[in-house]
């Protein structure tokens, strides 16, 4: 119900929430990404880089995001302003050699803090927006740019990775820069996380500088375009998919709560077979709620010329360098690492930058256990992605097993992708709910329910099937992806 939960922001849709029996936090967050939408297409028309200088779209980009803030979230939003403060201060005062160090623990420890005040000191299991929801993305754009700036500013060109050279920050950002590239209105609410050097391209009207080259090195100039736009097809299929994806939540994810599953009237009458398509269904509504989140934030950035990605063969420009998720490749994923690699793809693209590539030990229990803490304090996001790690391990044995002994024929193949589509979709689902439940004692509750069976088979799976170790080949490619965003990296992943 609307009335269920309190609202730390303006109080102005209150009638509307009322109306459509609503929170009216998630009200003010939908309303206010829509005007950042609307406000998109003013921005890069009439502060378009060509009529007006990067200050004054950096000043408004600014204050703008902090307008959004403020009437989501209140003077809550005033911790945005202080996670920034200190981190900041953190970079002009302690020296580059260790810079990126403190941020990261400083930022996170921040974020930390403040989740812990919301969910233990005031509200358990509110079900609303909340203000550190942005401060997660805000996180990972302070911790990018630490890293990002120390890749710059202290190592060698060629110590750097591949994707580290195009990524490293030659120069210390101006306090507005700074700002406007964790505060814009574009971002404010729901992300995504970008690349310093992409913003700052962005606001100085660089990002559309052609890339593509002939093979002998010189330039193509068939489809040369100085400033493509974002409008047409692509931007009403990604207005289309949100008002679909919402559609779909509010009407199928309201009849088929996950909660249900642990509902004791719900297990004693049905079998076993009901429960396990209910739970699929139930996680198959809940996600086009982030579906319908990520897609309208890429939209924004989009309208406003941001996220321009190259042109395809045809000569049509691509605006997905910044986009969080690929839905056909999460439905049909065929591998459990096929669905990460598409959903909140760049919060993946932090997670590997900033942990997985330079944690010497064990790098995927630590880009999981990194996941957990950034997510939040509720202990069900623990028990998620302490399972993400035994199936992952689990699922990398089996193929490196198996796979092979299915190549041989089309008909094989398909036999393979049915069943590993359907071996990762029921994985998933298991995975997942208690990241839905948040308490340890509904998610256990689960688990026991279905006799912790896929932890148990995944354990198994991994002490019978031998996996030799192919880090280094998969960094090369990750890599590759990192530093070459125009090249097939799709048609490698969806071979996985």
């Amino acid at each position: 119900m609307a009335t269920s939960t309190s609202c730390t922001g303006s109080t102005l849709l209150q009638p509307i929430s009322k109306i459509i029996d609503l929170p009216l936090d998630q009200v003010n967050f939908v309303v206010c990404q829509l005007f950042a939408l609307v406000t998109a297409f003013w921005f890069r028309l009439y502060l378009h880089p060509s009529k007006t200088s990067p200050f004054i779209r950096h000043v408004v980009a600014t204050l703008l995001g902090f307008y959004l803030a403020l009437f989501c979230f209140g003077w809550y939003a005033l911790h945005f302003l202080v996670q920034s403060g200190l981190a900041y201060g953190v970079m002009i005062f302690t020296g580059v050699e260790h810079m990126h160090k403190y941020c990261f623990v400083v930022t996170l420890g921040y974020l930390s803090f403040c989740q812990v005040t919301r969910v233990y000191v005031f509200d358990y299991g509110m079900y609303s927006a909340d203000f550190t929801g942005p401060m997660m993305v805000i996180t990972q754009k302070i911790t990018s740019l630490a890293f990002e700036i120390h890749d710059g500013l202290m190592k060698r060109e060629e110590h750097l990775k591949p994707s580290q050279k195009y990524l490293a920050v030659r120069k210390m950002p101006s306090l507005l820069e700074y700002l406007s590239y964790n505060c814009n209105f574009m971002g404010i609410l729901a992300g995504p996380t970008c690349s310093y050097n992409d913003y700052v391209a962005f606001i100085e009207g660089r990002c559309y500088e052609p890339k593509h080259l002939e093979s002998n090195g010189k330039e193509n100039g068939k489809f040369k375009q100085s400033d493509p736009s974002p409008k047409g097809a692509k931007m009403i299929q990604k207005v289309c998919t949100c008002a679909l994806s919402l559609m779909v939540y509010l009407v199928i994810y309201t009849a088929c709560p996950t909660e249900r599953v642990i509902n004791n009237t719900f297990m004693a009458s049905n079998p076993f077979y009901i429960q396990v398509l209910y739970l699929y269904i139930s996680m198959l509504a809940l996600r086009p709620k982030y579906y319908f989140v990520w897609t309208l934030a890429d939209a924004i950035n989009n309208a406003a010329g941001f996220g321009f990605n190259g042109y395809n063969t045809d000569g049509t420009p691509k605006w997905d360098r910044i986009s969080n998720l690929r839905i056909l490749n999460i439905e049909f994923a065929t591998s459990f690492k096929m669905f990460l690699d598409n959903w909140n793809i760049q919060t993946a693209l932090w997670l590997k930058r900033v942990c997985y590539e330079r944690c010497p030990y064990n790098p995927t229990a630590a880009t999981f256990l990194l996941s957990a803490i950034w997510h939040g304090v509720y202990p069900g996001y623990y028990l998620t992605f302490i399972t993400g790690i035994v199936v992952t391990m689990a699922a990398r044995a089996v193929r490196h097993n198996v796979r092979q002994h299915f190549l041989g024929s089309a008909t094989l193949k398909l036999m393979y992708d049915v069943i590993t589509w359907f071996s990762t979709q029921m994985a998933i689902c298991y995975t997942v709910v208690p990241f839905v439940l948040l308490a340890v004692g509904p998610s256990l509750k689960f688990y026991s329910s279905w006799y912790c069976c896929i932890h148990l088979l995944c354990v198994l799976l991994v002490l019978v099937l031998p996996v030799k170790s192919r880090r280094t080949k998969q960094q090369a490619s990750e890599h590759n992806c990192l530093s070459f965003p125009d090249n097939n990296c799709n048609q490698k992943q969806k071979a996985t």
